[in-house]
């Protein structure tokens, strides 16, 4: 089969590899779209450290079911699916309760970080467990559920918020995870959903997707902006970036007793205004990757309350991929979602 390998860094090409077996209990998927990560870019240069070459990267993925192992129950072949990016064991104390995103054996589809190698979806089949395997509905395209990863990134980052209904909040970023987050707030009830950039293109963006509020400001003069608006800061705040300025301004203007829930992690360490923290006693809340929100992200987007379409910059083949990689790592302006396939005209 064909597949986009990522043989050295900054280095992709496509080659011929063997075409995976489906094992017990795993479904061979003919992959028909799958989105460029964030994460895809960072590890295409080695930084991230979790793209080891030679590896196939891909996880934002859908396609249609080729082959099922043994003991697979819950899909057949001609199938349409798309499917989690996190392998969990199913069987841990996390697992268990629900919380596959910390399972203690949990793998990524597409990573090799050193203490395993998992092929990914830029090629044009990949096995993956049945358990982490999910239907898609006839009406949604391949493009469309591509999407279905970061919308779940996103359901998760407002479900560990705890919101009640009729918040006041503040994405910080209006990059992908962010705009998707945006509108997974409005979709949880809150009243009133700010969203800040420093990119005008991304702010307009966010207009057109329903944004009421959108602040091209960045740091204190976000936070005081906010302030302003609210006169006691938000209830709380959705952190898109990772950068010190960027969290410390969600820290500044969320109000006493707030949540700060941290999505970002572009800088591995920052530091934190520690008394605002503590006098206003806010909760610093991570989120990671997703646990259970695809059923959720597929109804969401079949529905059209979280919007898609517009975030999809491009969809293009698969040969393609190494210009598109080298766009995204030049940061390119006003590229979004860029989606690839080994069939561009099955994916529509």
């Amino acid at each position: 089969m064909k597949a986009l390998v990522l043989k050295e860094y900054k280095q992709l090409e496509l080659l011929d590899v063997p075409e995976p077996t489906p094992g017990a209990g795993e479904v061979l998927i003919r992959i028909a779209a799958c989105g460029i990560c964030g994460s895809d870019v960072h590890g295409y240069d080695g930084t991230s450290g979790r793209r080891i070459p030679p590896i196939v990267m891909g996880h934002e993925a859908a396609g249609i079911v080729a082959a099922a192992g043994k003991g697979v129950t819950s899909f057949k072949p001609g199938d349409r699916v798309t499917f989690d990016s996190t392998v969990y064991c199913g069987e841990c104390d996390f697992c268990r309760r629900g919380e596959v995103n910390l399972c203690d054996r949990r793998q990524v589809v597409g990573v090799s970080c050193g203490e395993y190698r998992r092929a990914g979806a830029f090629a044009e089949f990949v096995t993956v467990p049945q358990r982490i395997v999910c239907p898609l509905p006839e009406s949604m395209s391949f493009a469309e559920a591509a999407m279905l990863e970061p919308v779940s990134v996103a359901l998760h980052a407002v479900k560990v918020a705890e919101l009640r209904g009729g918040e006041t909040a503040l994405v910080i970023g209006a990059g992908m995870i962010g705009l998707l987050t945006m509108q997974a707030a409005h979709a949880a009830g809150c009243g009133r959903v700010m969203i800040a950039d420093v990119d005008e293109t991304r702010l307009r963006l966010a207009e057109s997707l329903g944004a009421k509020e959108a602040l091209h400001l960045s740091g204190l003069e976000l936070a005081q902006e906010v302030m302003q608006r609210t006169g006691a800061g938000v209830d709380v705040v959705f952190e898109a970036v990772g950068r010190n300025e960027t969290i410390t301004a969600g820290i500044e203007a969320v109000g006493k007793g707030g949540t700060v829930t941290l999505i970002g992690n572009i800088t591995p360490q920052v530091t934190i205004p520690l008394q605002v923290v503590v006098s206003r006693q806010l909760r610093l809340q991570g989120s990671a990757a997703s646990a259970g929100e695809y059923p959720e992200a597929i109804e969401l987007v079949r529905s059209g309350k979280i919007q898609v379409k517009p975030l999809i910059t491009a969809v293009a083949p698969l040969e393609e991929g190494p210009r598109w990689f080298e766009r995204l790592y030049a940061h390119e302006p006003n590229l979004m979602k860029i989606v690839l396939s080994p069939e561009p005209e099955a994916v529509r």
